[in-house]
């Protein structure tokens, strides 16, 4: 019968072919290709002597407290997070997933395996939605042993609680690691961030650049701040690069969690060494790694097998995993505390190995925002680390906030790519604005350009150069990549990853050897980011996917392929989904005094935006005036904005007209708009926003009109919450006045 499996597949794919010609006109081309693949041999017949090991994992929304207060999140099989899902490799993976939503898709990503790209999981791009009610099988055979996790890739479903991890052992004839201690027993630890807030909400606040979030943590740059911190010089060398204040978490949450909850107990006597399996599924946050009870031990980074090294606080990135080792310190039985904190400082999540009085772990150093050319310095410092270093010289000069430990790592096995294969080097620029929120690479996100071109039997090595200010975890589907170290000690046993942490404005170099087929996503890991636009597509040419499978076997270990393919395949094209459609969000922006009321409305999709701002005047000041601009606006880049429209107004009983213009932004962040009207009258505003302290600002405005002159406003604002601010205002027309301003 095996002898006929490339005839079968042939044959499937093919008709396929066919079916999704017919099928393109009418948008039907990724259904009939997932209906042809879904006929292909499934795992447990390609290896019939694998053991198969099934799970049920059932998406549903129940109300929970992870936050402190009752809300309505989603689960899988009834807890958040989901179970650990174990294995052995050899092992055929058979999972169901149910969607118990009434009105919801939803997927599930296989984080960090190889597999089949029809069992990647990423909704319209590699694998159908689940819809409402449904249920789809995945089938996979496990190739590789380590520590993963699984999640959705559907909408902001991870930040809601659709996550879990994976633990798969060993093949049963596995040399047994040498260079470890005897290992007394082992757990899973799951962190995450939890924000009470709807996450459309939480997007909508990032979208429309309020800074409530760093104001809620404390995190907010100000003048007075910058002064008592001895910065004003760095606050303002920012301010006329025409940066936004540096920021390492976009999110101020209720919560990080260990397992589902802030803290967790795990049994352990005095002498014992424990692994700790630790994965990081928080949708927004990077967390240092401590102990009580002394340093951590890093044996495996994102499932692979590293030679031990130790390390004080380590820095764990979204979507990365590490093996940890932990020895509690003989002696009385005591609690000793693996702490995670949240990069930010903003909070923490805390495991306790054993029980009696309790030992806390050292917090990493506290957060320093405004030293702009110390932490880039810090940043540079490491990358330029060799990894020559022992464990004692390491540990003695480890930075107070380090990053990871990317220059120690080294592979207990070679990691060297096939010789010669031919080597394509290409640079990514990780690109944003931090103000517009809006993320991507080389300054197009993925509805403008979704595809990276990868030729089979390539190797493709990659340098991603952060131009932004945050930290991005970038994560390659379907492929572990080498992390190439600049002057590494053994670069044939660099580092195996999935995901790596690219700091700001700093670069790392990764490489793959291009083995699989059709399309992989290619994404940030902050899944805030990711929505916003920061994400390509690695994408094998039309047909390359059927025809390699010809020459690949189901044993390679290197490959998530497995199933034969004839010489001929149907075209095939990129259907990116929701990934690659820019969300829409409305929002406002008013306030009403005492003496007029002005305010923005705004309905962002991408770069574009439809606004309604208007500025009225009260009959008891003897100014009953008003003027409304209706315009759509284009945002080209940082310091580019064009808008058209049109105006109503009676200032002056001057005519309603229509206008165009542009605002460019200025070094200090002083936002000038020229517009245009029909009528010939043309106007120029100078507007800068003045941040006094984490709470108050005073938003300055000049503006010369050929019709009108010149007129001026102050306005100073105090937020009280994220929707209430206390606001007075000064203009140069209607007086002095105040009310109250408020966004929704």
């Amino acid at each position: 019968m095996n002898c006929f499996r490339p005839l079968i597949a042939a044959a499937t794919l093919l008709a396929a072919a066919f079916v999704a010609d017919a099928c393109d006109e009418c948008g039907g081309r990724g259904k009939a290709v997932w209906a042809a693949l879904e006929l292909l041999p499934k795992a447990s017949q390609l290896n019939p002597d694998a053991p198969i090991v099934e799970y049920t994992l059932e998406i549903a929304e129940n109300v929970i407290s992870p936050g402190g207060q009752p809300v309505r999140a989603l689960t899988i099989n009834g807890s958040m997070p989901g179970p650990v899902l174990r294995f052995r490799e050899g092992d055929v993976a058979r999972i169901r997933v149910r969607n118990r939503l009434t009105a919801e898709e939803t997927s599930t990503h296989w984080h960090g395996l190889l597999v089949p790209n029809l069992e990647d999981g990423v909704p319209y791009l590699t694998t159908p939605p689940i819809g409402p009610g449904e249920t789809r099988t995945f089938e996979f055979l496990l190739k590789h042993s380590g520590t993963y996790w699984y999640h959705s890739h559907t909408g902001l479903q991870e930040q809601r609680g659709v996550h879990g991890a994976i633990v798969i052992e060993p093949k049963v004839d596995a040399p047994t690691r040498s260079d470890l201690p005897h290992i007394d027993r082992e757990e899973v630890v799951v962190l995450s961030d939890w924000t009470n807030e709807s996450v459309s909400d939480v997007m909508r606040t990032l979208l429309r650049g309020s800074d409530w979030y760093a104001v809620r943590k404390g995190t907010a740059q100000s003048l007075l701040g910058a002064f008592r911190a001895g910065h004003v010089a760095d606050y303002l060398k920012r301010e006329k690069a025409r940066l936004p204040p540096m920021d390492v978490s976009d999110v101020a949450y209720d919560a990080f969690l260990a397992n589902g909850r802030p803290r967790q107990q795990i049994p352990a006597r005095p002498g014992e060494t424990v692994r700790l399996r630790i994965v990081n599924s928080g949708a927004s946050t990077y967390f240092y790694l401590s102990s009580a009870a002394g340093p951590l031990t890093i044996v495996a980074a994102d499932g692979r097998d590293v030679f031990p090294i130790r390390q004080h606080r380590l820095l764990i990135g979204m979507a990365e995993t590490y093996d940890l080792l932990v020895t509690v310190p003989a002696g009385a039985p005591a609690a000793w505390e693996v702490r995670a904190t949240a990069q930010d400082g903003s909070g923490h999540a805390s495991v306790f190995l054993g029980e009696g009085q309790e030992n806390l772990a050292p917090m990493p150093a506290p957060l320093t925002p405004y030293d702009m050319d110390g932490a880039l310095a810090a940043v540079l410092d490491q990358l330029d680390e060799t990894g020559e270093l022992s464990d004692t010289e390491a540990l003695a000069k480890e930075n107070p906030r380090p990053l990871p430990p990317y220059a120690r790592l080294k592979s207990t096995s070679p990691t060297t790519l096939p010789t010669g294969a031919p080597v394509r080097k290409i640079t990514l620029k990780l690109t944003g604005d931090m103000i517009r929120y809006l993320w991507s690479i080389d300054g197009r996100p993925i509805d403008e350009q979704s595809t990276v071109p990868v030729t089979r039997g390539e190797i493709l090595r990659v340098v991603l150069v952060n131009n932004t200010m945050m930290h991005h975890p970038m994560h390659l589907h379907g492929h572990f990549f080498r992390l190439l170290i600049p002057d590494a000690v053994d670069p044939d046993s660099a580092p195996l990853k999935h995901t790596v942490d690219v700091p700001p404005m700093s670069r790392r170099t990764i490489e793959f050897y291009a083995n699989e087929d059709r399309d992989w996503l290619f994404h940030c890991h902050l899944l805030y980011h990711m929505k916003a636009g920061m994400a390509h597509v690695v994408s094998y040419p039309a047909g390359e996917e059927l025809r390699a499978a010809a020459i690949s076997t189901p044993d390679s270990p290197a490959s998530s392929s497995g199933s034969p393919s004839p010489t001929t395949a149907p075209a095939y094209r990129p259907a990116l989904g929701e990934h690659a459609m820019p969300h829409t969000f409305a929002w406002l922006d008013a306030s009403i005094q005492s003496h007029l009321s002005s305010g923005l409305g705004t309905i962002q999709r991408g770069r574009d935006n439809l606004n309604l701002q208007w500025k009225a005047g009260w009959e008891k000041v003897g100014h009953r005036e008003h003027e409304i601009d209706a315009t759509a606006s284009r945002y080209f880049n940082t310091r580019w904005t064009a808008f058209a429209g049109y105006r109503l107004t009676n200032i002056l009983d001057g005519p309603d007209t229509v206008i165009a213009g542009a605002t460019y932004r200025l070094p200090y962040l002083v936002d000038c708009t020229a517009t245009l009207q029909s009528n010939g009258d043309a106007r120029l505003t100078l507007g800068k926003m003045f941040q006094l302290t984490s709470r108050v600002s005073l938003t300055a405005r000049a503006e010369y009109d050929t019709a009108m002159k010149f007129s001026w406003s102050s306005t100073l604002s105090s937020t009280v919450s994220k929707r209430v601010s206390l606001v007075t205002t000064v203009d140069s027309d209607y007086g002095v006045g105040a009310g109250l301003g408020f966004r929704f």
